[in-house]
């Protein structure tokens, strides 16, 4: 399966809320047990100090120049990245706007100061304050004020798309502190808050006045504060960025060896297949492959063999997120897990692995699997995990608790032990086979499986999962729509069955409420695909986010983890440790000094660059 877009982590449910703005009072000033540091981490001190040279993962003697053509399947119809409406190349959300803190991909819970020289954090988590770099600028060479990141969080917060919703509503107020300062005020302590205002875009209020920020499409090129502005565009077809040559922060450590290519072109595609041939024809620098098969029989054309093409593996230790066809208990059939159970047990992992991947990829056993955040399958919950998922015992899904491990299916197609368990499960449930058709209390069973166009590797998955499915009596719809319409029917819940994938971090957080709150059941655009509203994963989110201690929040993510595994939402598909990466010999990257991230957010093409001729 080629996929050259990530599912990002995101935070929040779909709240909005007026927040106060006016001068902060003397008395507010930080104290002596908040001063201002170049980082903040959530737990223990930044692993990197005040005066580091550059990212661990960076390259600082890098050669800039040169042109970078990635490609995706779909289109596009927007260039504003941070609002609910419309599609935009997913790029333009990292590359195209900075924040105050960045990311270094060697710590899980650790930001440093970016269009912030500093940050400051309340001992009690009450509050965050930032003093803004004098340098900081945008795209268009104009300061980035305070005024301008007030207005972002404030507009962000109630016009902007629903990842940043959520958190927003545990804001009480954010004002400015003197000439060059911000303090964000929070309702209640939240030091993981803290981390998460420190991440958010930073627009120029000045572009937007007199326009519908909610609304904007491709009439509006962005004024960036990052390091490429979009110079080139072609609805449906290209949008290409140009490396700022005056960027701001090119000289700052975080940036030092980041940002090497002078030139990034993100060409579209209708399908998978004309992109891949758009590879090896050489119109694309670079192509991520998920399927193994694929990866060991078709990436022997003429370019790989005289060496103008490489082939790459990034290994990674992120958990493995879950990747699947999740079922949608807001219809009746999935609402019961015995029925979900069913339809897991029906999914011959085993043989369909062999047919598509040789074999050799390692099923997802659980959503934070491949980490130490992930459980054990199959094994009873211990110490403080059982502490937090005991009060809940009555309300659980079997094996949360006494442990539970996903089918190993069989080498044959028929895989009958599981189908005679599947059916005994669906007439627990009250469904019998009738005349060949599944028939439960209000008649014969048909549901849908929404798959988007081009999607032709899940489509190969899905067909053999159909065959296994009729021997249930079940003959589900499946239905190839093209990208706009799938995500407009994702977004308002409008499926039974679909092919999604969750990429989760090794630090979650309130993002977790996005995923899997309570406010998606019904609210539009959330990630919570399944609808599930579990006053245990409430429970194990919020003992997460309250965690004092590394140890409290292991376990917190351990126990939540069981829930949702034991939840049976999704029919987990495979993993893989490593990124599969083909790409112009001339392309390189620091092979020597991967992050514990891999192939993720900021690796490519971020510190990437071309060997000069």
């Amino acid at each position: 399966m080629v996929f050259n877009s990530f599912h990002r982590a995101v935070a929040g449910a779909v709240v909005g809320l007026a927040l106060f703005c006016q001068p902060i009072l003397a008395t507010d000033s930080p104290s002596e047990s908040a001063q201002a540091h170049h980082g903040i981490a959530l737990y223990g001190d930044p692993a990197l100090p005040a005066d580091f040279g550059h990212l661990p993962y960076a390259n600082p003697d890098a050669p800039k120049g040169g042109v970078f053509v990635d490609g995706q399947v779909g289109g596009f119809d927007s260039l504003n990245p941070h609002i609910q409406k419309g599609r935009v190349p997913w790029q333009l959300r990292f590359l195209a706007h900075e924040s105050l803190m960045g990311r270094s991909y060697d710590e899980p819970f650790t930001l440093y100061g970016l269009l912030a020289e500093t940050v400051a954090v309340d001992p009690e988590g009450h509050w965050v304050e930032f003093q803004l770099r004098p340098e900081a600028r945008f795209s268009d060479g104009t300061p980035v004020t305070v005024e301008d990141v007030i207005w972002s969080y404030e507009t962000l917060g109630t016009q902007g798309h629903a990842r940043y919703r959520g958190s927003w509503a545990q804001v009480a107020r954010i004002v400015p502190v003197g000439a060059r300062g911000l303090r964000i005020s929070f309702k209640a302590p939240n030091r993981e808050l803290a981390m998460i205002m420190g991440m958010r875009p930073v627009l120029k209020k000045a572009q937007w006045e007199g326009r519908d920020f909610a609304q904007s499409g491709l009439d509006v090129i962005p004024i960036t504060s990052a390091a490429y502005v979009i110079t080139d565009f072609e609805p449906n077809r290209f949008v290409e960025l140009t490396r700022n040559p005056d960027y701001w922060a090119r000289d700052l450590p975080l940036r030092k060896g980041v940002h090497n290519l002078d030139t990034l072109r993100m060409e579209f595609f209708t399908d998978a297949s004309a992109m891949f041939e758009a590879f090896k024809s050489g119109e694309l620098s670079t192509m991520r492959e998920t399927s193994a098969a694929k990866w060991a029989e078709q990436y022997d054309f003429p370019a790989v063999q005289s060496g103008e093409i490489v082939k790459s593996e990034v290994p990674h230790q992120r958990p493995t997120g879950m990747t699947g066809l999740v079922m949608n208990t807001r219809t009746g059939f999935f609402a019961d897990w015995r029925v979900r159970e069913a339809m897991i047990e029906a999914f011959n992992f085993t043989y369909t692995n062999t047919v598509l991947n040789g074999g050799a990829l390692p099923r997802i056993e659980s959503y934070f699997a491949n980490s130490p955040l992930g459980m054990t399958p199959g094994t009873p919950a211990k110490g403080r995990v059982r502490d937090l998922l005991e009060p809940f015992a009555d309300s659980l899904p079997p094996g949360a608790i006494d442990g539970y491990a996903l089918p190993k299916g069989s080498a044959r197609v028929a895989n009958r032990g599981a189908i005679r368990r599947a059916t005994a499960l669906l007439e627990d449930a009250g469904y019998t086979v009738e005349n060949g058709r599944l028939v439960g209390p209000d008649g014969p069973v048909q549901f849908e499986i929404l798959l988007q166009n081009g999607s032709s590797e899940i489509g190969s998955v899905v067909d053999i999962y159909v065959e296994a499915l009729e021997r249930l009596g079940l003959d589900p719809e499946i239905s190839s729509i093209d990208s706009a319409q799938y995500t407009e029917r994702v977004n308002s819940y409008d499926f039974d069955m679909t092919y999604y994938r969750w990429g989760l971090s090794l630090s979650p957080g309130n993002e977790q409420w996005r995923y899997w709150g309570p406010e998606g059941v019904e609210a539009p655009g959330s990630r919570n695909l399944m609808g599930t509203d579990t006053p245990a994963i409430s429970a194990m989110i919020e003992a997460m986010l309250e965690a004092q201690s590394q140890e409290d929040y292991v376990a917190a993510v351990k126990a939540l983890d069981r829930v949702l595994t034991a939840g049976r939402y999704v029919v987990p598909l495979w993993h893989n440790p490593v990124s599969w990466i083909a790409h112009d010999a001339e392309l390189k990257f620091p092979s020597d000094r991967i992050s514990i991230y891999g192939d993720w957010i900021d690796f490519q093409p971020d510190v990437w660059w071309r060997e000069p001729d």
